[in-house]
């Protein structure tokens, strides 16, 4: 008799975060192309604007560590479904305020709310997921960080640039979907019961491993690697946050053909981090291809603004995207998990978003800032490619070996 085949639980947690990421980003990001008609609305300048995306992210790092916290004390499941909805509901809410401080508030609580995702989630997959497929399947999901984001920019620059219709608009369609992603998350994601999460702290307490922030700051590998993902995550965030009215105000770009050519970083990102993951797993090495993706993104970045053809603009897109952060995302996630003790999970990735997040928080303001100071945005560019060569000197003191116990420094 022919043996039934079923989907392992691992495969369904994937596709559910991977979906799960792909509406936190899509949220995150799709107002990026219609900054413009966002400007208009509320009379702003381009540090303004740059608020806009600066105070989500404000609110979005300052819960990521409590969120990791109470992920680890009350329910990883629970946190996450009910932020998420959350978020869900308050994206669309974003799009009704009338004024650009009651916007602000609305962003502010969408980030807020969107914060009990990252460290829940990775620590719920980092459980279901066979260690020897964690980093291929910390790629996957992440790849939903891509897909969503070119979603995002496509839709809303078609809807709202090609099709005139209102800015709100979005906000309405990314709201509804993000709340059934939520609910599809309810259904297929499980975890442990309780007695079996308080058995791991009892164990952890009888080894005498206690873990703390301090305790995890002291480690060596995870303070590089969270300091290295500040430095790819501020170079991300400015191409995703300026990129679009970049191509609007400085190289003449109109309608969907923004959102189009903006979508190709984050769609390139795809095969950069499947592959770069795929042969890091192989390998069991992290170190070498972060020293290869973090130069090949700043260079990129760098020519992004100094070169002056269409080809070469697209060509220099496809490069970072495919060299960039969401490549060497899942890197430094497996690193994360690698150098910690499984009971502190939720914590750990907390502090690494939170850590990374900060630049999130800067980029966006100090872009605007910077285009307003100077007439143009390619100072911001280029700070990009600073902070990013910092990133690759600091990547270079990270100690790799034979895999050892996690907590040790």
């Amino acid at each position: 008799m022919r043996q039934k085949f079923t989907i392992p639980y691992w495969w369904k947690a994937v596709f559910a975060f991977t979906l799960g990421w792909m509406f936190i980003n899509a949220n995150k990001y799709f107002l990026n192309p219609i900054l413009g008609h966002i400007g208009l609305e509320y009379d702003l300048n381009n540090s303004q604007l740059g608020l806009v995306n600066s105070i989500f992210f404000l609110t979005y790092t300052i819960a990521q560590i409590p969120a990791g916290a109470f992920s680890d004390k009350f329910g990883r499941k629970k946190l996450l479904v009910i932020g998420f909805i959350l978020y869900g509901i308050l994206t669309g809410v974003s799009g009704l305020m009338a004024g650009f401080v009651g916007f602000l508030v609305a962003r502010a609580f969408a980030g807020l709310s969107s914060a009990t995702y990252f460290s829940p989630q990775f620590a719920l997959s980092s459980e279901a997921i066979p260690e020897k497929n964690r980093t291929v399947g910390s790629a996957i999901i992440n790849s939903g960080s891509g897909i969503g984001i070119a979603f995002a920019f496509i839709l809303s620059s078609t809807l709202v640039l090609e099709k005139g219709m209102n800015w709100t608009v979005p906000f309405y369609i990314f709201g509804v979907l993000t709340i059934l992603v939520g609910i599809l998350i309810a259904v297929l994601v499980k975890e442990k019961k309780r007695a079996t999460v308080n058995e791991q702290r009892v164990e952890t307490k009888v080894r005498g491993d206690k873990v703390s922030l301090l305790s995890l700051l002291k480690n060596r590998n995870l303070l590089i690697t969270f300091l290295v993902l500040f430095c790819s995550l501020y170079g991300f965030t400015v191409i995703v946050t300026w990129l679009p009215k970049f191509l609007q105000t400085e190289r003449g770009f109109q309608g969907s053909e923004v959102g189009l050519i903006s979508a190709l970083v984050p769609l390139a990102s795809i095969p950069g981090a499947l592959v770069a993951s795929y042969i890091s797993d192989r390998l069991g090495r992290k170190k070498p291809f972060a020293i290869v993706l973090i130069p090949i993104a700043a260079i990129a970045l760098w020519a992004t603004v100094y070169v002056q053809t269409t080809a070469l603009l697209i060509t220099a897109l496809l490069v970072y995207g495919l060299f960039g952060k969401i490549a060497l995302d899942p890197i430094l996630l497996s690193a994360v998990s690698e150098n910690v003790d499984k009971s502190a999970y939720g914590i750990a990735f907390g502090l690494f978003n939170f850590v990374g997040m900060i630049s999130s928080v800067i980029a966006p303001w100090f872009v605007g800032f910077l285009a307003d100071k100077t007439g143009s945005m390619t100072a911001g560019f280029y700070s990009a490619v600073i902070v990013l060569a910092i990133g690759l000197v600091i990547m270079m003191f990270f100690r790799e070996g034979p895999k050892e116990n996690g907590l040790d420094a």
